[in-house]
């Protein structure tokens, strides 16, 4: 029996716009993931300086989320809660983007270190006033059950382009025909980045329907009242956290996408230390073949399996069943990284790509069944609180990881100024690289094991939350 409505469905050109917002939303984090390398590689920030870069400004992120979401949740305008935000977003994001890579060899490293720092924060501001409101407009697209694992399936499909496209970024910055050096490519390419993806950022302003929000019963956003509200703010973010599903969710998706990302950045490292032997022109385009390769398998076989999953084994099965499968990926990784044959990695990126390509197709989907439990408890409907709680989970847990990252290259003896590491260095990485992952996603299935709203509960909740609307 069927327990969800079909009178909710969502026009396909709705999806791509929500999904074109996605790819920008992506894109971002995942450029700075690769351009990143150059400061260690080619401006020879140590390790402390990247932990720092990577941590401080994501915890100011964390910081602005909820202010955002509070901000968002009771705009009362003619295009609605949300769009005007995400377009201005896009512009402040596009452009500090452009700024915060503006980096040249020739100052000196203190010089450049408070640079991209600083220029980090407005990226970062930029980052929220888009994402916070991108994030609760999905959430607002549909009241069904299945309809909502659609729609984040879209929106991940068209968002995973984005790990497919930026490794090859690696290519052309360390191609001596295309780029003297990489810093050189780096400061281009953000611009290139910067605009392109600020256009991507706006289309869902520009073409996801609103209603109007103006007779509605909001607070009134004056500065006084916004700085009055904090306590409100901290308030609702108590509130949603006391939600037992939520934070489950919120902290499933904590330990799976922080583990991954504390070590992501260190498959360019093995691959050129350990694999190549330090030579980063032999290593050629076998780091952007990992991060490549792996994003079209999430995009063409991961997302497509999951959301089928999702509909017949229930949500919480295919997130158990998809990061058990990343497990087996992370294990046989250890054991296909081999020098002399890279191609061998190949073969373990199916298995591993199930854990972040599963992760958000179901996480999203499932917090917008949190948020009409919620509704059906408080009264009170909160998209942009939920969607900043669950985001600043994310971010939080992604500067900690940033700040994991540089600890780790200085505990297992990682030293950027030279090209052969020692064999220490390079099992440490290796061990990690396995290692973390595995723990972050057994931690997160056993946080997993009884969340209980399942699609029968959820239709439940529906029905009561459209009696409401009737009377």
């Amino acid at each position: 029996m069927s327990y969800t409505k079909t009178s909710s469905k969502v026009p396909l050109s709705q999806k791509i716009a929500f999904g074109v917002g996605m790819l920008a939303n992506q894109m971002f984090p995942a450029v700075i993931g690769i351009f990143i390398v150059v400061l260690v590689k080619d401006l020879g920030f140590p390790g402390w300086m990247w932990g720092v870069i990577s941590l401080v400004p994501r915890i100011f992120d964390a910081i602005t989320d909820p202010i955002m979401g509070y901000i968002s949740d009771n705009t009362k305008s003619r295009w609605g809660r949300r769009r005007q935000y995400v377009f201005i977003g896009a512009i402040v994001m596009g452009i500090s983007f452009i700024i915060m890579w503006q980096l040249f060899r020739e100052n000196s490293l203190d010089y450049n270190f408070w640079y991209f720092l600083l220029t980090s924060f407005a990226f970062y501001l930029g980052l929220t006033i888009f994402s916070v409101p991108y994030v609760a407009m999905g959430y607002e697209m549909s009241d069904d059950f299945h309809e909502r694992t659609s729609i984040m399936a879209v929106a991940q499909w068209i968002g995973q382009w984005a790990w497919v496209i930026a490794p090859w970024f690696w290519v052309i910055m360390y191609d001596p025909e295309w780029y003297v050096t990489a810093d050189v490519a780096v400061r281009e390419l953000a611009v290139w980045v910067g605009v392109v993806f600020a256009i991507c950022a706006m289309v869902p302003a520009i073409f996801i329907k609103s209603k109007s929000t103006i007779n509605e019963n909001y607070a009134s956003l004056t500065l006084k009242n916004i700085g009055g509200s904090l306590k409100e703010i901290g308030n609702n973010f108590v509130e949603a956290f006391k939600s037992k599903p939520f934070k489950k969710l919120c902290f499933a998706t904590f330990f799976v996408f922080n583990a991954f990302n504390t070590v992501a950045s260190f498959t360019f490292f093995i691959i050129v230390y350990y694999l190549f032997k330090g030579d980063a022109a032999a290593a050629g385009i076998w780091p952007t073949l990992f991060g490549s390769v792996g994003a079209l398998v999430t995009t063409f076989l991961v997302i497509p399996i999951v959301a089928k999953m999702s509909k017949l084994l229930g949500k919480k099965q295919a997130f158990m069943v998809s990061q058990g499968i990343s497990v087996v990926g992370y294990i046989m990784l250890w054991f296909l990284f081999i020098p002399g044959k890279p191609y061998m990695f190949l073969f373990a990126l199916p298995f591993f790509s199930f854990g972040i390509g599963g992760l958000f197709t179901l996480m999203m989907s499932m917090t917008a069944d949190v948020i009409d439990l919620d509704e059906l408890n408080t009264g009170k409907r909160r998209e942009g609180v939920f969607g900043a709680i669950y985001w600043w989970m994310v971010k939080f847990g992604f500067g900690i990881a940033g700040g994991l990252s540089g600890a780790i290259l200085s505990v297992v003896g990682f030293d950027s100024a030279v090209n052969i590491q020692t064999e220490e260095a390079l099992i440490g990485l290796r061990l990690f690289f396995s290692g973390f992952p595995i723990a972050g996603t057994l931690i997160a299935m056993y946080i997993m094991r009884n969340y209980d709203l399942s699609e029968k509960r959820a239709g439940e909740i529906r029905i009561e939350l459209d009696k409401r609307k009737v009377h």
